[in-house]
């Protein structure tokens, strides 16, 4: 096997990789994006045609409770966030292999 086909080869290998790490970031950004969504619709909705006391006393209940899921959401955006710097990182690095890859393929291609 020649230096251009090896090359070459490793560097459809590195694409590959590239295209599964983009893939994961892809995903790790969708589900970061789905819980920030979830946490910014616990805003509370206004309450229309109740008394007003019961009105009062239902928003006072919901946001206790809404307080208690935002809580546990932000854990899980900070882990979703984790998991998405993790991926970019590896997708960044997969990119920068792959660039390397691809240029030491050309070069091979254009040796005589």
């Amino acid at each position: 096997m020649t230096d251009a086909v090896t090359v070459g080869r490793l560097a459809a290998l590195a694409e590959l990789v590239l295209q599964d790490r983009l893939g994961k970031l892809r995903a790790a950004a969708a589900a970061r994006a789905r819980t920030a969504g979830q946490i910014a619709a616990l805003a509370e909705q206004p309450v229309a045609g109740m008394d007003p006391l019961v009105a009062a006393q239902a928003s006072l209940r919901y946001q206790q409770w809404a307080d208690a899921r935002r809580q546990e959401m932000n854990l899980v955006l900070a882990r979703q966030t984790a998991a998405w710097m993790t991926a970019h990182a590896r997708a960044a690095e997969a990119f920068g292999r792959a660039e390397v890859i691809a240029t030491l393929a050309s070069r091979a291609r254009r040796k005589p």
